[in-house]
């Protein structure tokens, strides 16, 4: 009879690709690995692994098959976590999703829920809001901390945490001649400079895009980057500029700042989730990010 032991070996190879890396993820030979899933093949009577000399690639009955082992396992994860509760006790495991230069005092949050749950373990991981979106689709990611438009909302559970209307960051040797003559800029201006952008899939991206497209310009791109740090040393630099939201701006006193006179890009940060009621550990991480 299939039990959880089996999922989760399944879970582990579809997760990392082959069976050497799902061994070597649950610290047990790769015969015991092998061995488990052709058991459990046999017993569902189709293949859900292809393997090829180089690469291990889920079957269609294997597609089908790990969404639900991963919502079996989590299932059992949250009765481990119910029964702790009412003994009261909290553990359990929760996945943060987090976008680069996002933080919104989620620090705070992790430390006091360390201080007051310390059997509760928990991880962070970083990605584009795309995959972060995909992986709480998934349930590998129990929670967020995320910008998202309100499309991308869709089928989530959210609680806005801030907003702020976007800026435009410049080298102090770029003396900026704005058709306002203030400390402001039009989309117009930017589209004449050359502009520090991030790749496709970044939230800011998704935000400049759609604030170009509704001021009618199209800007083009001279760096394409994926990291903050690294756009703020072009801008730095004097070899482009950059739109990024203020509260990520702020981490560069040096660099001057614009503002847009119309069609200002949003950034919304807020928490989001799967919809239903959360595990207990989960619950009690939302209720320390403020």
């Amino acid at each position: 009879m299939m039990d959880l032991r089996q999922m989760e070996v399944v879970v582990a190879v579809a997760d990392t690709g082959g069976f050497t890396a799902a061994a070597r993820q649950l610290h047990v030979v790769q015969s015991a690995v092998s061995g488990t899933v052709r058991a459990l093949e046999r017993e569902l009577g189709t293949p859900l692994f292809t393997r090829t000399t180089h690469r291990v690639a889920l079957t269609p009955a294997g597609e089908a098959f790990v969404p639900a082992a991963r919502a079996t396992l989590r299932a059992a994860e949250h009765a481990r976590e119910a029964v702790d509760a009412a003994k009261g006790e909290l553990r359990g495991q929760v996945t943060v999703g987090i976008m680069q230069g996002v933080w919104a005092g989620l620090h705070q949050a992790l430390a006091e829920l360390r201080a007051e749950h310390p059997g509760v373990v928990l991880r962070l991981r970083q990605a584009p809001v795309a995959d972060i979106r995909q992986a709480l689709r998934e349930g590998t990611v129990d929670l967020a901390v995320v910008a998202l438009d309100r499309q991308q909302q869709r089928g989530l559970v959210t609680r806005l945490l801030s907003r702020e209307a976007m800026v435009l960051v410049a080298s102090p040797r770029r003396r900026l001649d704005t058709a306002t003559g203030k400390a402001t800029v039009t989309w117009a201006d930017v589209a004449r400079l050359p502009l520090v952008d991030f790749t496709p899939g970044w939230a800011i991206r998704y935000a400049v895009d759609r604030a170009a497209r509704a001021a009618g310009v199209e800007r083009g791109t001279t760096f394409e980057v994926n990291d903050i740090v690294a756009a703020a040393e072009l801008v730095r630099h004097d070899l482009g500029v950059c739109v990024m939201p203020p509260s990520i701006a702020s981490h560069f006193p040096d660099l001057d700042r614009y503002g847009f006179d119309r069609h200002a890009p949003t950034w919304q940060v807020m928490v989001v989730r799967p919809p239903g009621e959360p595990p207990a550990a989960v619950a009690a991480l939302l209720r320390h990010i403020t």
